[in-house]
């Protein structure tokens, strides 16, 4: 095997992970007054969906896809309250579910257009907003008179353009991957504890 070669010398590791650790409380915090009202406004979507008796589905492909699995789980099971399992479908654009010539890029939009219904809420989750996947999901939820929470990071990009007025945007603040992901699964947690709060009470 070849051997790398000799990095110049550089800050040490811990210097690197509390780096890490800054950078990332500086994005949350920035986060905090940005993406406060939108996640509060998609929780209280995603609400009164359940309340109505529909149903919440999720979709992400690549590391988008750990968050969307992740916000069907708490809704189905619970975050920090008991409560009664509540209808959410994570949606797989990849596997079992398609057959062995089918367009990848048509796997989720194929899930929803036959599990959606109109007044469903659709939890879209891309990190920069171009998976092609996402937006075809988002396209065949606008065909079923759904409901779109996009959750996205840097400006948003095509899947920001895909929404209109009745839809949520929740775009975090960052270029970095990273800070990308990590916000995401805050945000998850606080859509799962509003939802919990709208049900539950404090």
């Amino acid at each position: 095997m070849a051997a790398f070669p000799q990095p110049p010398p550089v800050m040490p590791l811990t210097q690197r992970i509390q780096d890490q650790f800054q950078a990332a409380i500086q994005v949350l915090a920035d986060s905090a007054d940005l993406l406060a009202e939108p996640i509060g406004q998609a929780a209280r979507a995603m609400t009164d969906c359940l309340m109505a008796e529909g149903k919440i589905l999720t979709c992400g492909v690549g590391p988008s896809a750990l968050p969307s699995r992740h916000l069907a789980s708490i809704l189905a099971d619970r975050l920090d309250q008991e409560r009664p399992g509540l209808a959410a479908m994570n949606l797989c654009g990849t596997g079992a579910a398609m057959v062995d010539d089918a367009d990848p890029a048509l796997g989720l939009a194929r899930q929803v257009s036959a599990l959606g219904h109109p007044g469903d809420v659709l939890v879209a989750f891309s990190t920069y907003g171009h998976a092609i996947g996402v937006l075809g999901a988002v396209r065949a939820a606008r065909e079923r008179d759904m409901r779109v929470v996009a959750i996205t990071g840097g400006d948003g990009g095509p899947l920001a353009e895909l929404l209109d007025a009745q839809d949520i945007l929740i775009c975090v603040p960052a270029e970095s991957a990273s800070r990308i992901h990590e916000t995401t699964l805050l945000a998850v947690h606080c859509l799962g504890d509003g939802i919990d709060f709208f049900l539950l009470g404090a």
